[in-house]
């Protein structure tokens, strides 16, 4: 038997995005389908809905702390190359129902990079990660965003753009390094944050706004496979994987 979800990890509410400069959208709540399914279904048994969601970005610019410091609520030092892949699955609940974020945490050394590129197929989002002390590690966040995109639909990936390190940057060189990070953020339609996994700022933020997000794309996504206008049509929100094997129940009223 599952642990019960963290407290903290309640979602009732959609969480602020970091920048309405370079957000996904700037709304104040979850999509109103959304929020009906969910009052609907709250009741009735669902399945365990999980997102993908792969972690990208140069070597060192601080991806495994990122996740880690989520994940786990500490800082590790001790630098540690990633080989190939880590993973990391995180429960969260939203709106009631229950959902888990698949965390992949990928090498970004060149030599592991055919690796961890394997593991790109099937992202229901990418969190492209730079060093915000370093220029060179934004500059190639492009590259990194266009080789995980060869892997899936562009139409169906939520994009992150994330500058981790806040913590080692005068406010000087932030605010230069964040003006061309919104740049970058607009051009590839991503949504900036900036964080500090060695204070811990922004972390649990940006993570309960993606677990939303991507909540909230898989709801609608399903609403629009099954071609329902009616909510209550809708008898379960299986996640993709589920979707792909079996074919969806529904039921023409309400229980």
């Amino acid at each position: 038997m599952l642990p019960p979800v963290k407290k903290d990890q309640i979602i009732t509410q959609l969480p602020k995005c970091f920048s309405p400069d370079a957000a996904l959208h700037t709304k104040d709540g979850f999509h109103p389908q959304v929020k009906a399914v969910c009052q609907v279904q709250r009741t009735d048994t669902l399945s365990f809905n999980v997102a993908k969601v792969i972690v990208v970005g140069d070597v060192a610019v601080g991806k495994t702390c990122l996740v880690s410091r989520f994940c786990k609520g500490g800082f590790e030092k001790n630098y540690k190359a990633t080989i190939g892949v880590d993973f990391e699955m995180e429960r969260f609940e939203v709106l009631g129902v229950p959902f888990s974020l698949q965390l992949w945490d990928t090498a970004g050394q060149e030599r592991f990079k055919c690796i961890a590129s394997t593991y790109y197929r099937g992202a229901q989002a990418i969190i492209v990660v730079f060093d915000l002390s370093s220029v060179n590690s934004l500059a190639h966040a492009r590259q990194w965003l266009e080789d995980a995109m060869k892997e899936n639909d562009p139409s169906s990936v939520l994009l992150f753009l994330v500058g981790t390190k806040k913590d080692l940057s005068s406010p000087d060189q932030l605010a230069h390094i964040e003006k061309e990070a919104i740049k970058l953020s607009e051009e590839i339609r991503a949504e900036y944050w900036a964080v500090s996994a060695k204070s811990g700022d922004g972390i649990k933020d940006f993570f309960l706004r993606v677990a939303s997000l991507t909540f909230e794309a898989n709801v609608l996504s399903e609403l629009e496979k099954s071609g329902s206008r009616q909510v209550t049509d809708i008898i379960k929100i299986t996640d993709r994987t589920e979707a792909g094997r079996r074919p969806r129940k529904r039921n023409s009223s309400c229980c």
